[in-house]
């Protein structure tokens, strides 16, 4: 499932423990990226908030958010890859990302990024899920 199925039967889910469960059921790097980035305080980004002009990838992105997560290190304010790069740079990949995977997950990315909870995900639920991984 891409991050955005899981999220969506976590959000449908009618209990938390429900939630908790679908979260660990489909453990990825990506998903807990994803969480992470937005629920942590701690971790801000070197982008500008908003969000940015693109052009949404079809329904048959050729990437996936399974792959490009990785990707994240440039965003991420205080990381040596993002700090080297130009602000020009950076942005140019992260449009190259969200216009690469598909528009339902590039749309978390953005509230990744713009710190938007995903409809549904409560922080408890995410540290019970994932003890450990919001480390603020």
């Amino acid at each position: 499932m891409l991050v955005y199925e899981v999220l969506e039967k976590a959000r449908k889910a009618r209990s938390k423990e429900q939630k908790i469960q679908i979260l660990k059921d489909n453990e990825t790097w990506a998903l807990k990226d994803i969480l992470r980035g937005t629920f942590d305080t701690s971790l801000e980004w070197n982008l500008p908030s908003g969000e940015p002009p693109y052009k949404p990838a079809k329904e048959d992105a050729p990437t996936n958010l399974l792959k490009e997560h990785k990707n994240f290190v440039y965003f991420v304010k205080g990381f040596r890859e993002s700090n080297r790069l130009h602000p020009a740079k950076r942005e140019s990949i992260f449009i190259g990302l969200i216009e690469g995977i598909h528009p339902m997950d590039a749309k978390l990315v953005i509230g990744m990024i713009n710190k938007t909870k995903p409809e549904g995900i409560s922080r408890p639920v995410v540290e019970e899920a994932f003890p450990g991984l919001l480390q603020d």
